[in-house]
């Protein structure tokens, strides 16, 4: 058998691995268009802040090696041009040759990847532009900021590659500003649980730029569609990618209403001896079920292997995806799995979703720090949807285990259950997805009613009657303008204070003695009790970036973040 593959990264590089183990007389061969295969493109922008020391180093193996080891040929600066279905060959052109030739095969893998989008804006041209996809590019990138005399640099996108290349900038000792079109940062985190990180790109010099958009260049000045004019030396483009598709488009292959090439769940297209892997193809989200693209490269190595063992007669359960992820975030560690409360909203699931701050260790042990996490579930039916968790320490760790049990249909009485490793260096007893769980079952069990915090400036401005159950010296610290202080040490005594005819919203700094307070209250006859979810901790990183970039006038006498 001859396989041939298309892109010698994760997706192709995988499949040719995985293809040689299956199979020790196949002939593969795989095609590159760019000078390099099976590189990290996950690191690319970790080469700018030197924490990868060495461009080359980004690739993790060259052709020879794939030859000695696997015996794989890999032929790179050779570009794909053509599929001739019915002969089932490729024209291929050999760019050091400037020669065309073709190659036949048995089977066709297609893993070209997905393509950097650089939008049509008036100027664009006469910017010093850079994308972040290949080596070749985070090369340049590398070479013009740190020769080129380069001072200030400006990125459009927040996503991953966005944010990532802006910490790693900063981090290099550059002045930095992110443009990003939409209201927040890294869409897979809600509103409430991205303004911790957006509060940790300010206060680490990014001039971080939300709701506003590249409207016109000037050389690398960029003006935004409010008017303002961010200067910069350099310009990084990171609006997104799109599925490189077009080999497939002029081939007849099946593709999706997006673009990317349609395949069925053994990864095969409409062609039966042409498969599809990685950032070119559409997959479906295992939770709602409909079509999704995810250029990740932990579904691109999944996608190899399962491609690889279809073709050999291997059966293939396509189990589909969830989009798990993970970014380091300056001091901050952030993890997401499944679907955000925003994309539950969206589309028109049931939900509720918890949001505590536990500790992410024991209190009592050196660098235990503050956990923020959310989690979100169907209602009534408790099936446990996605989480997400941001703190100092190990966030992804609590939300690969949310994946694992997303992935089997848990649900939040599962998550209560689940026995999880303890010792004081590494958690608590009661983990916060055991912690987490807990609140959810007390919701679903109407046990008690919250509010959350992205709704606590409106019960600010509208005049709620909002209590402070913290202690007197932590009030007098900080606090909402408006709230009552009532510590939950003199709650029994004060009763006769607390109003029964409206609302009450109870807070403390991080929810658990708001919520011990308002049980205490329900048992006193209060009919109409919120604990805030959240409580100050989650306010005030709630409150702070929107305060700050809009100048609006706080809600609070001051923050507090620890």
């Amino acid at each position: 058998m001859k396989y041939l593959i298309v892109g010698g990264v994760a997706g192709g590089a995988g499949t040719a691995a995985r293809l040689r183990r299956l199979d020790e007389s196949a002939e593969i061969i795989m095609f590159d268009k760019g000078p390099y295969v099976s590189y990290s493109n996950c690191c690319l922008p970790y080469r700018l802040s030197g924490a990868v020391d060495g461009t080359e180093k980004l690739v993790l193996m060259n052709p020879r090696q794939f030859a000695s080891q696997y015996n794989i040929e890999a032929r790179v600066n050779n570009q794909v041009l053509s599929i001739d279905r019915e002969g089932k060959k490729l024209k291929v052109r050999d760019l050091e040759k400037n020669e065309d030739y073709e190659e036949s095969y048995d089977k066709l893998i297609l893993a070209p990847g997905a393509t950097a989008i650089v939008p049509k804006i008036p100027g664009i041209e006469g910017a010093n532009l850079f994308t972040v996809k290949t080596v070749v590019d985070i090369g340049r990138l590398h070479t013009f900021i740190k020769d080129g005399g380069a001072k200030k640099a400006t990125v459009v996108g927040g996503g991953f590659i966005g944010v990532e290349v802006a910490v790693n900038l900063v981090e290099a000792g550059y002045q930095v500003a992110l443009v990003e079109a939409a209201p927040q940062i890294l869409n897979p985190y809600d509103l409430d649980m991205v303004q911790i990180l957006q509060k940790e790109m300010l206060d680490k010099g990014v001039d971080l730029i939300v709701g506003d958009k590249a409207a016109a260049f000037e050389g690398s000045n960029i003006t935004l569609g409010s008017g303002r004019v961010v200067e910069g030396d350099a310009v990084v483009m990171a609006v997104g990618v799109t599925p490189d598709s077009a080999l497939a488009k002029e081939a007849g292959l099946a593709l999706n209403k997006r673009g990317a090439i349609l395949v069925d769940g053994n990864y095969r297209t409409s062609d039966p001896d042409i498969y599809a892997v990685g950032d070119a193809i559409g997959v479906y989200n295992g939770i709602t079920g409909k079509p999704m693209q995810l250029p990740l490269a932990g579904p691109a190595q999944k996608q190899a292997r399962q491609a690889a063992d279809h073709i050999h007669g291997r059966p293939v359960r396509n189990t589909g995806y969830i989009g798990s992820s993970c970014i380091k975030v300056f001091d901050y560690n952030a993890a997401s799995t499944g679907l955000t409360a925003a994309q539950c909203e969206k589309e028109g699931i049931p939900y509720d979703y918890v949001y505590i701050i536990p500790q992410d260790r024991v209190g009592l042990m050196p660098g235990s720090t503050p956990m923020h996490y959310k989690l979100v579930y169907e209602v009534p039916s408790g099936r446990v949807l996605g989480a997400q968790a941001i703190s100092k320490g190990d966030a992804p760790k609590r939300i690969d285990i949310v994946a694992t049990l997303i992935k089997f249909g848990g649900t939040v009485d599962d998550l209560r259950d689940l026995e999880l490793c303890y010792a004081p260096p590494f958690g608590t007893a009661k983990d916060a997805g055991n912690n987490a769980a807990l609140v959810a079952c007390n919701l679903l069990q109407g046990t008690f009613k919250q509010m959350h915090v992205d709704e606590v400036r409106g019960l600010v401005e509208s005049g709620a009657y909002i209590i402070d159950v913290r202690e007197e010296n932590e009030y007098a610290l900080s606090h909402i303008k408006t709230a009552v202080n009532i510590p939950l040490s003199q709650i029994r005594q004060r009763l006769d204070e607390i109003p029964r005819d409206r609302p009450v919203y109870l807070h403390c700094r991080s929810s658990q003695r708001s919520y011990n307070a308002v049980l205490c209250l329900q048992a006193n006859g209060f009919k109409n009790v919120y604990n805030i979810s959240g409580s100050f901790l989650g306010i005030s990183f709630h409150e702070y970036f929107n305060d700050v970039t809009q100048k609006r006038e706080p809600i609070v006498t001051d923050y507090n973040f620890n």
